[in-house]
């Protein structure tokens, strides 16, 4: 499975999530790689933190998409928009499409751009399943701007919207900056609970 983590806006929260969705997978007892194609090479950067520590298990990253999209186990695939090049790539070859959407107007206009390009690159293929949820979310229970942006995703007909959103969490930037998982970092927080129904809605209980 080829599973695409993107948007055409920056600063979604992508690639935090590409590694703790990694990283859950691999606790499903999942063979999994990340191919990390956004120049920040944040990803990257947090694999090589949890070599450094020594902390198990690590995670396996790749600078380049499997030839001829043939790939063992799971694929994370994390590209921005800097290389449209390797997006539009990703794009043509994933099976999987996972669309991170913060909550604003803008958001959603850019989500919409996004589909353009996506239905452009897989003009006379099978569309791969897109799902799109809402993510650093506001942490009020109701806000506005949360339940206003899951309306407009359900308006969007090539996607489906996920009500399962992870919250803007102290959490997930400290995942990040120790090279953790947030249920690494903490097994009972809410992040952790937030991430794992995000992934079973994503990839299923298995």
């Amino acid at each position: 499975m080829l599973t695409l983590f993107a948007n055409f806006k920056g600063g979604t929260g992508k690639s935090t999530l590409v590694f703790n969705m990694a990283m859950w997978r691999i606790l499903q007892g999942k063979k999994v790689t990340v191919c990390d194609l956004d120049p920040q090479r944040t990803v990257t950067d947090v694999a090589e933190i949890r070599d450094e520590d020594g902390v198990e298990p690590s995670l396996s990253v790749v600078h380049e998409l499997p030839e001829n999209g043939k790939a063992k186990g799971d694929w994370l695939i994390d590209v921005g928009t800097s290389d449209m090049g390797s997006l539009r790539a990703a794009i043509r070859m994933c099976t999987k499409i996972v669309i991170p959407v913060t909550p604003s107007q803008a958001d959603i206009w850019a989500t919409q751009h996004f589909l353009d390009i996506v239905e452009t690159e897989r003009k006379g293929k099978k569309m791969p399943p897109i799902v799109a949820f809402i993510n650093r979310a506001d942490p009020h229970p109701r806000s506005r701007e949360n339940a206003e942006t899951l309306e407009a995703l359900e308006t969007l007909e090539s996607i489906k919207a996920l009500p399962q959103k992870m919250v803007q969490r102290l959490a997930f930037r400290r995942s990040f900056s120790e090279g953790l998982a947030v249920f690494e970092l903490d097994p009972s927080g809410k992040a952790a609970s937030e991430l794992d129904e995000l992934a079973r809605a994503i990839y299923g209980s298995k």
